[in-house]
């Protein structure tokens, strides 16, 4: 269930503030009356569902340099750093984008995530366990797919989609809110107890919906992903990393950038739909078969 947070686990702190600050600064009180002007509480929610997910777009570096301990590589000390960087390099130009930062994080498992504001200012780290455990090639196709990310603009996509759901779930949740106070209960101003009440209770149901949206746009831009890494590093190299990653399959150490690692769980049935990566089998089969 971590996989409900994706990378934008600071989203739903920084929409939590913001509720805070609307219920301290009265706001709510205006919301409520705006219920029956629908455009007026649509900008309202528009501003703070896309709020949350910029601000967390925009911090996306530094969260992750903090909560994870990645230590960028600004002056290489070894053999091993001076190839990570130059690898990057020649990935980034290939892919025509600029020079990202380069880090490394402790953890055993083999993994890595990017992450950022824009194409030419993100942020690739990996961790120890990979560069310990893969070969070159094998490490060459997972910095390819990272790029990749990068290269498509994955995370400014995922924080738009992020924010359209934020907003049409902050929007319901306020007009289910104003129907229950003010319908069921004739509450005329539309701030009782059953109006707060049920707009957190709405928010949060609506808000794994919404998850399940944000993690199908997830999976499909693995496959993208994947073939961005085959293309650039080789697809029986790109192959052979998801391979390995099989044999130690872990989720990132934050889960807050599970949705930008390489890797991720598996699960079934319904747990399927909040499930940020596809299951690696099935990534592999897609290679095989892509011509």
């Amino acid at each position: 269930m971590k996989r409900i947070l994706l990378f934008l686990a600071t989203n739903l702190a920084i929409l939590l503030v913001l509720s805070i600050i609307v219920r301290l600064f009265g706001l709510d009180a205006y919301l409520a009356r705006a219920g029956t002007n629908l455009g007026s509480l649509l900008v309202l929610a528009a501003i703070f569902g896309f709020g949350g997910s910029f601000i967390s777009l925009l911090i996306s570096k530094w969260i992750a340099k903090r909560t994870m301990g990645v230590r960028v590589i600004e002056q290489p000390t070894s053999a091993a750093e001076q190839w990570l960087i130059a690898t990057v390099r020649a990935h980034a130009q290939a892919a025509g984008i600029g020079m990202p930062e380069v880090g490394v994080f402790q953890s055993p498992a083999p993994n890595a995530f990017a992450t950022g504001p824009r194409r030419d200012s993100a942020l690739v780290a990996v961790s120890t366990g990979l560069l310990q455990r893969m070969s070159d090639d094998e490490v060459r196709a997972v910095l390819g797919h990272e790029i990749t990310h990068v290269a498509n603009g994955d995370m400014v996509t995922l924080t738009l989609i992020q924010g359209v759901v934020n907003t049409f779930v902050i929007f319901l949740s306020y007009i289910i809110g104003n129907i229950v106070d003010r319908a069921v209960l004739g509450n005329r101003e539309g701030r009782g107890l059953a109006y707060t009440v049920t707009v957190i209770l709405t928010q949060l149901v609506l808000g794994i919906f919404a998850s399940m949206i944000v993690m199908a746009f997830s999976r499909r831009r693995e496959f993208r992903a994947d073939r961005g890494g085959a293309h650039l590093a080789g697809r029986e190299n790109m192959i052979a990393a998801l391979e390995r990653l099989k044999t130690a399959q872990q989720p990132l150490p934050s889960s807050q950038f599970a949705a930008f690692g390489i890797t991720g769980g598996g699960a079934r049935g319904l747990r399927r739909l909040l499930l940020s990566h596809p299951p690696l089998d099935e990534r592999i089969a897609a290679l095989r078969a892509a011509t």
